[in-house]
């Protein structure tokens, strides 16, 4: 599955942002969807993800309360709705697909390019 993000930006602690994840339609499986990031000399780390098969969203410990994602299944896209952002939440964020839910980067196959998200203090 091809992946296309956007919706990165600059804004000021405390403001909020949207990205989205746009997936083809080639086919009609339904994906693990997740979003990463990854912060200059840092890791990937998991944000958020969403099961292929429905059920509840997982969000890593530093986001939890503050971002939600979501699945438009007509548009075939996720987002993920930030708020509350943090100066640490700067870092350029990416979606990926997959077939099960995981909290590591290498359980996923498809990525998007990337979008940065700048969060001034």
């Amino acid at each position: 599955v091809q992946l296309q993000a956007s919706g990165g930006g600059l804004v000021q602690a405390g403001g909020s942002l949207r990205l989205s994840c746009a997936g083809s339609t080639r086919t009609r499986r339904t994906y693990a969807m997740a979003w990463f990031r990854q912060a200059p000399g840092k890791e990937r780390d998991f944000v958020a993800g969403l099961s292929g098969s429905g059920g509840s969203p997982f969000y890593g410990d530093s986001v939890a309360g503050r971002f939600t994602i979501s699945r438009d299944g007509a548009r075939n896209t996720v987002y993920l709705q930030m708020n509350s952002l943090k100066p640490e939440d700067t870092a350029v964020y990416y979606c990926a697909a997959g077939t099960f839910l995981m909290r590591v980067a290498q359980g996923y196959d498809s990525w998007g390019q990337g979008t940065q998200v700048t969060v001034s203090s």
